[in-house]
């Protein structure tokens, strides 16, 4: 115990409001009252003699110093919570692989990982949850998961990770949108238009550094809207912009009012990376590596074609080109016609995908 409480508790109040950036948010994910957290935030400031967050009518956030500091001590703090959370576990905890999917909507290639994981070891469990991407790390670490797939975030600290498979990325344009008659577009199609991406208390949907590149190559200026996906597809409903998806997420929902277009290009797709720890005791994470190392490796084999490991449907521009001849000016009617479900390049996906791999591959012993 310290002078002004117990240094953990101050830790996980403090870290939670930094998390959230808000005290009545932190307070709603720890179970406890808003004033607990704001003055156990306060005690560790005390005996800190620090002053770690600046606090205003919209929330909290870090001062220079608080977020200096914390960097330092969040890593030792999640060592001390991993060890404490360290216990004997039985034999059943090898039969479970605990997947996280952090804005990951699955795809072609996921699916086939997981149907080829399952009849090659159907005595192993799958479990998979979503995992807000602000804790992928932590997660890790921590073994509350043993392998997470989320876009690519480049260094992945003390985990190991690799970038699987990559998906074509949809624009939502709301169905009077000017656009809607293209068969694919390009970002210097959309480079007047808001681009609406929601950064909720998961974060955001997309990897960021590909957001900057795209606004650094004169696409849309991105607009982070404090919303989820749900709300920001309502206000591409009402006209106030456009947003993003992945095909795996496109292929499977249709908008009311709202088209669905492939992007094609430079920045046209987005990398889906596995995160895990190579020290994981549990077998099977490295088992399910091992396979996913090897459709990933069969999707790039010469010959293989230039969009093979663009999956979840991603159809190459070619098809799309064909696609737009078939739609002349006598089916344009047609093509308004359904403008209130997804376009027919989405629809288009329901077709074979065009990742194929090799049955006849050998796993990766691990």
């Amino acid at each position: 115990m310290t002078r002004n409480g117990n240094a953990i508790q101050l830790l996980t109040y403090a870290f939670a409001a930094m998390d959230h950036g808000s005290l009545r948010q932190a307070a709603k994910a720890l179970r406890v009252q808003e004033s607990s957290v704001s003055r156990n935030v306060v005690k560790l400031e005390q005996l800190l003699e620090m002053q770690l967050f600046e606090r205003n009518v919209r929330g909290v956030r870090l001062t220079e110093t608080g977020r200096v500091w914390t960097e330092i001590v969040r890593a030792h703090y999640e060592g001390l919570l991993e060890a404490f959370a360290e216990r004997v576990r039985d034999n059943s905890d090898a039969k479970t692989l605990r997947i996280g999917l952090c804005w990951v909507t699955g795809g072609e290639f996921l699916k086939r990982l997981i149907d080829r994981f399952g009849k090659k070891y159907p005595e192993v469990t799958l479990t998979i949850e979503d995992v807000p991407s602000g804790q992928c790390m932590a997660a890790i670490r921590r073994r509350h998961f043993d392998i997470v797939f989320t876009h690519d975030i480049g260094a992945a600290g003390f985990c190991s990770s690799e970038v699987f498979w990559q998906e074509r990325l949809f624009v939502l344009l709301p169905s009077c949108h000017s656009l809607v008659e293209k068969p694919f577009l390009t970002w210097s199609d959309l480079a007047d238009v808001c681009l609406l991406i929601p950064v909720g208390l998961e974060g955001p949907p997309l990897d960021l550094s590909l957001l900057e590149r795209i606004a650094a190559d004169g696409g849309p200026a991105v607009q982070a809207c404090r919303a989820n996906q749900a709300t920001v597809i309502f206000q591409v409903q009402l006209g106030q912009g456009v947003t993003l998806a992945e095909a795996s997420y496109a292929r499977t929902v249709a908008i009311d009012s709202a088209l669905w277009k492939p992007l094609e290009g430079n920045n046209s797709v987005s990398s889906i990376r596995g995160i895990w720890l190579e020290s994981n005791p549990n077998r099977a994470v490295l088992r399910l590596v091992g396979i996913a190392k090897n459709m990933a490796a069969a999707c790039r084999r010469p010959g293989r074609g230039e969009h093979a490991c663009v999956g979840a449907g991603a159809m190459p521009a070619s098809k799309y080109t064909v696609r737009a001849a078939h739609a002349s000016a006598r089916h344009s009617k047609a093509v308004r016609a359904s403008s209130h479900s997804i376009e027919s390049p989405v629809s288009a996906m329901a077709r074979p995908n065009t990742v194929e791999v090799i049955d006849s591959i050998t796993d990766v012993k691990p």
